[in-house]
């Protein structure tokens, strides 16, 4: 089996997911894990597939000449994760730079940063924009676990760091 990891932008109409599952179940791939979200106009979105090896070219060429959308698109082979993973909730007031701040204090820790959503909203009854992220974070010892959250929450006196182990 090979893994395709496709990631992809375009004018956001309606129909794009559905053109691309058609394509996906053609060749008999197995539609694994996605994050799509309309942005400004504009529909963008990241996909991993899994598809038989034979299939896997005809696939990644299919995909290439779906001109509704601009692609990246590489074949690998499925990995094992072996490192432990911990679920981060972030809140605190927006302001620019948080994202390269907490990915440091990630990286400095030793962690390895899995996933990451994050937004940008205004407080109730303040209407101040605050920054909301939810990280997965690889480590690999519960002493690792501490340092991070310590270093996290020593960014910003208003960043509050909820840990889901």
């Amino acid at each position: 089996m090979r893994h395709v990891v496709i990631s992809f932008l375009g004018e956001d109409r309606p129909g794009l997911v559905e053109k691309l599952a058609a394509i996906v179940k053609h060749h008999g791939g197995n539609w694994q894990t996605s994050s799509m979200r309309h942005l400004s106009g504009f529909f963008a979105g990241i996909l991993e597939v899994m598809v038989a090896e034979q299939n896997a070219e005809a696939l990644v060429n299919d995909l290439q000449g779906f001109d509704m959308l601009d692609m990246n698109i590489q074949l690998s082979k499925p990995g094992n994760y072996d490192d432990r993973t911990i679920s981060i909730d972030i809140t605190a007031n927006d302001r620019p730079g948080i994202i390269g701040d907490i990915s440091a204090v990630i990286h400095k820790a030793k962690g390895n940063l899995v996933k990451l959503v994050s937004s940008q909203g205004n407080a109730p009854h303040f209407g101040q924009p605050i920054f909301k992220a939810s990280a997965i974070v690889a480590v690999t010892t519960d002493q690792q676990i501490e340092q991070l959250v310590d270093a996290l929450e020593g960014i910003e006196d208003d960043l509050i760091v909820d840990l889901n182990i």
